[in-house]
Order: C-alpha cells, then sequence, then structure tokens
C-alpha cells in the first residue's frame, strides 16, 4: 500500500523545492523584482534613482558615467559570457548536438520569437517610436521559468524540462542576434576592426588548444573594451568571447564546462539580481489606468502572455503531426500547453532589450517595464496552474532535471 504524504510535507513541498532544484534562482529573482518596486516607490524612492541614475564623480571609462551603465554595459557581459559557454558546449556536445535534436527546439524558438513580435506590432499599430520594441516579448527569461518549475516537482515530465531548457538555448542565440542586428547604431570601424584583430588572436589560441585560462580571460576583457567603443552593445562582447575558448585543453580538459560551472552562480545568484534590483523598479506615482492601458504595455502583455504560447504551442503540433518532430516523450498536450505559458516569462532580456529600444525615454522603459512585470506573472500563475492540475510523473522523480544544480 502506497504511504500517503503527511500535511505537513504538502505545505512544506514548494519550500524544499527552493533548495533541491532550479527553483532558487528563479525565486531570487523574483524577490529582487518586488524590492526594486518597493525602493522605487518608497520614501527612499529618490536615493534609489541617485543610487543608479546618478553621476558618478569619476570612472575609469567615460562612456560608463554612472552605476545603471556599469550594471547593464558591464556586469551583464559576464551573463552574455556564460550564454555563450552554454550555446557553445550544447551546440557541440549537449542537446542541441545533432539536427534532429536542434529541429523542435529551433522551431519551437524561432515561433516563440516571430509571433509575440507580430502581435506586439499588431498593437502597437504604425506607431515607429513604439515599433522599436519589438523585441521585447519575443525573449524568455530562464530561471523565472525554471523556478516555476522547480515549485511543481515532479508533475512535469523530465522530457519538458529538457525541453524549455534548449528553447531557452535557443531563444537567447535569436536575442543575441537580434539585439547585434537591430539595437546597434554609429558604428566605428576603427575599434571594430580593433575588435576583429583580438578575435582573431582568441581564435588562434583556441587553435593551439592553449589551456590555460587567463590569456582568454585577458583578451575576452579587452575584446569587452574594444567592442563598448565599436557602437555594438559591448555585451556581445561576451557572447563572441565564449565562443572562442576551446572546448577542451592540450591534456583534453573540458575548458568550456570547466569555466560554465564555476561563472554559472556568479552570473545566476549574483550578476542577474543586480540587474534586476537596477531595472525593475518602476515609479507608480500617476500612473494610472490610462497608463497601464497603453499601447506599449498592452502589446508586451500580449506578446508575452498570448504570442508566446500560440506561437510555440502551434510549432510543436505541427511538428507532431506533420512528422518534422515528435513532441516530448511521455508529456501530454495539457502539460504542453503549460510549458509555452511559461515561455511567455520574460525578464532579464526582455528589461533588457526595452532599455536599448527607449533609450533616454524614461516614460517608455517605465511602461515597458510594467508590461514585462505583468506580462510575466500573468503567464507564471496560469503556466503553474495549468500544469499543476495535470497527473504526476513519479518515473522522473530521480530525473537530473528535476533536481539539477549548477
Amino acid at each position: 500500500m502506497t504511504e500517503r504524504p503527511s500535511a505537513f510535507r504538502l505545505v512544506f513541498a514548494p519550500v524544499r523545492a527552493l533548495f533541491v532544484s532550479d527553483a532558487s534562482a528563479g525565486i531570487l529573482l523574483i524577490f529582487v523584482a518586488v524590492a526594486a518596486m518597493l525602493a522605487a516607490n518608497s520614501p527612499f524612492a529618490a536615493e534609489y534613482q541617485q543610487l543608479f541614475y546618478g553621476k558618478l564623480a569619476w570612472t575609469p571609462i567615460p562612456k560608463l558615467y554612472d552605476l545603471h551603465l556599469w550594471i547593464n554595459d558591464g556586469l551583464m557581459a559576464i551573463f552574455f559570457f556564460v550564454v555563450g559557454l552554454e550555446v557553445k558546449r550544447e551546440w557541440i556536445e549537449g542537446q542541441l548536438s545533432t539536427a534532429q535534436q536542434r529541429r523542435l527546439p529551433i522551431m519551437a524558438a524561432a515561433a516563440g520569437m516571430i509571433v509575440p513580435a507580430l502581435f506586439y506590432v499588431g498593437v502597437v499599430g504604425g506607431d515607429s517610436t513604439l515599433l522599436r520594441g519589438w523585441a521585447i516579448p519575443a525573449a524568455t527569461d530562464i530561471a523565472f521559468a525554471m523556478g516555476v518549475l522547480g515549485l511543481l516537482g515532479n508533475r512535469c515530465p523530465a522530457s519538458l524540462r529538457l525541453f524549455l531548457l534548449t528553447v531557452a538555448i535557443v531563444d537567447d542565440i535569436g536575442a543575441v542576434l537580434v539585439i547585434a542586428a537591430f539595437y546597434t547604431e554609429n558604428i566605428k570601424l576603427e575599434w571594430l576592426a580593433a575588435s576583429a584583430v583580438i578575435v582573431g588572436a582568441m581564435l588562434a589560441m583556441n587553435k593551439a588548444r592553449v589551456s590555460a585560462y587567463w590569456p582568454f580571460i585577458l583578451l575576452a576583457l579587452v575584446l569587452w573594451f574594444f567592442v563598448l567603443n565599436s557602437g555594438i552593445h559591448a555585451t556581445i562582447a561576451g557572447v563572441v568571447g565564449a565562443l572562442c575558448i576551446p572546448m577542451r585543453g592540450k591534456d583534453d580538459e573540458t575548458m568550456v564546462e570547466t569555466m560554465e560551472h564555476a561563472l554559472a552562480p556568479w552570473s545566476a545568484y549574483l550578476v542577474v539580481p543586480v540587474f534586476g534590483f537596477a531595472n525593475a523598479g518602476v515609479p507608480l506615482a500617476g500612473l494610472g489606468m490610462e497608463q497601464l492601458l497603453a499601447p506599449l504595455p498592452v502589446a508586451i502583455i500580449a506578446g508575452l502572455f498570448l504570442g508566446k504560447q500560440i506561437g510555440i504551442f502551434s510549432a510543436i503540433w505541427l511538428a507532431d503531426r506533420l512528422g518534422i518532430a515528435p513532441r516530448p516523450d511521455q508529456a501530454s498536450w495539457q502539460e504542453i500547453w503549460g510549458i509555452t505559458l511559461l515561455c511567455g516569462i520574460g525578464f532579464t532580456m526582455s528589461l533588457f532589450i526595452s532599455g536599448l529600444a527607449f533609450a533616454g525615454q524614461e516614460l517608455l522603459i517605465n511602461e515597458a517595464k510594467i508590461g514585462i512585470l505583468l506580462g510575466s506573472l500573468l503567464s507564471a500563475i496560469v503556466g503553474y496552474t495549468v500544469i499543476r492540475l495535470s497527473a504526476a510523473h513519479p518515473d522522473d522523480a530521480s530525473s537530473p532535471y528535476i533536481e539539477k544544480k549548477g
């Protein structure tokens, strides 16, 4: 006879999940977002704004004249470096290493970027200023999404967890390409040429299978500085630098994986939370229904909540029906729908893109933040509910994707 779980275990299972699963980084981001909102609407709101946007008395790099710029252009390069390492590892040796494995995640991620963008454009219409934000709802925040899954325990099959991870990786590739292609202005060719020389040097070291980490780290820092001055957003240097790291050194040690494991906790528990606290605060004073129902926040909410689920679910359904790629193993359509809803959680990359799209336009940035936070919250609540109402998958309880760390 199967032993029934105690009421205590049922009540505190979600709390335990925070410490034994992927939930911790996502829950930390939720707390950070709440803290930022409280700070921006507290008696210390002026101090909050001054902390991040006040001009620094001294800075070694004139382009980075306040703490907010140091975080978005400097610290976030570490986040993008980790993204680049993850993409390279998965593409060469991981879950995206074969054409068959890539097929469904690529289709789903592409639809999950295109359809939200179409929803956004459909809402904002022909407003040329607002159209610059078309990519905001195209991004998925993997930490938040995996955090929600962690709270669900074994109610979500391991195959869907793996699918969400791979879709997020492809989504990150798409977001990086979008930033490089659509949010780059006034390119300075001399700095770009200098950046190319550094990349060439890193590729030469890669080919020689240089095993020391410090030369790559040093050149990656130089590359970041050159890209910062080239007109291309500096965080792109993080991805490019990561792609230049050898998979394995001369002694066959796993360099990419070692660097990823070393940096991933710093990225998840320091870089992204600091970025979130600096960017998620929205002053609500004076904001009424007119601002909440303005085209920009409504467009972002529609893109995240409706566009993401419709785009990704349709891609999975078509791929399965047409025999292009099977849907994830042991997953019902209800569970797949729940996962596509969770893909509508946009935070880190969405906030980042909104800052690029509406640079210097505080009202639009704040409206974008409202849309991102509300759209993400709606996607998280509905996605959690849909999967929570599905059957548990006890056979997946020992899966590495249930209690994956790092």
